[in-house]
């Protein structure tokens, strides 16, 4: 226990050392290195599964995640730009206003955190389980079911409930983190409209219309690589050793950091290597 608790706050402190002196998140960082570093010995043990690294299973697996690393990539670079227009104000002899912007809304604006979410909940039942007598009379029966079909993630309820979880979770989250009514009124107040829609609760209601679509295919999207890997392994007999959840861990820290990087470079006029 003092081994664990020394090596968490040394971990904590190496990570909080990395965002203060270096580029990112710290702690990102150190779990994206962790990640990266288990690659080699994972795609061993999936070769080992599938029969080969020259068997059609290892190559089929390789290929899907290199398309889900390019879909994670494409849906975490989109966003839809809902353009808002300032009204002109005179003020003394100037002119204010009258400029044009956007709000960007994207298209996964909750990130990885419905994914934590759902797996966290997941292990609940679990946890509860393991402390329930395997031969009661009543609670027997549920112990037996959680431990058939919720302790591994390579079971079809599995599957379902972690892929339902993530869509809920990810709507939660986006109304957590974008407030249409909120976004509205402060656009209302610096004196800003969208073209075509009037100020106030037609405009939340535009904003809460359009979170709704994004979200859906965003959420659709996030579940779709949580779970893909799972379905493979299951229908095709295979130990990945991967997780829908590592690589969305290691794309998102690795876009983060470069973007980063790319303002830094801005900053003191370097040219980028993101535009």
């Amino acid at each position: 226990m003092i081994t664990l608790t020394a090596g968490t706050a040394f971990i904590m402190w190496l990570g909080e050392l990395i965002s203060q002196r270096g580029v990112g998140n710290g702690m990102s960082l150190i779990i994206f290195v962790a990640i990266v570093s288990r690659i080699p010995s994972q795609f061993a043990v999936l070769a080992t599964s599938a029969g080969g690294y020259a068997n059609a299973k290892f190559v089929g697996v390789a290929l899907m995640f290199v398309f889900l690393t390019a879909g994670i990539i494409f849906i975490d670079q989109g966003q839809r730009r809902i353009p808002i227009q300032f009204s002109k104000r005179i003020r003394g002899r100037r002119m204010l206003g009258g400029q044009s912007t956007y709000i960007p809304l994207k298209v996964n604006t909750a990130g990885v955190i419905p994914v934590i979410f759902a797996s966290s909940i997941l292990y609940f039942p679990a946890l509860v389980a393991s402390s329930i007598p395997s031969n009661n009379w009543f609670f027997g029966p549920v112990r037996r079911f959680i431990d058939t079909n919720l302790v591994s993630a390579q079971t079809w309820w599995y599957v379902f409930m972690f892929g339902l979880l993530i869509i809920f979770f990810t709507y939660f989250y986006t109304a957590i983190q974008f407030d249409p009514a909120r976004q509205s009124d402060m656009i209302q107040r610096q004196g800003g409209f969208i073209p075509g829609i009037r100020p106030g609760s037609a405009t939340t209601k535009h904003l809460e219309h359009i979170l709704s679509r994004i979200t859906l295919p965003g959420s659709l999207f996030l579940a779709g690589v949580a779970v893909l890997p799972s379905v493979v392994a299951i229908y095709f007999n295979l130990n990945l050793g991967f997780s829908g959840i590592s690589i969305l861990i290691v794309v998102g820290v690795a876009l983060e950091t470069m973007k980063q990087i790319e303002s830094q470079l801005m900053m003191r006029n370097y040219e980028g290597f993101l535009s």
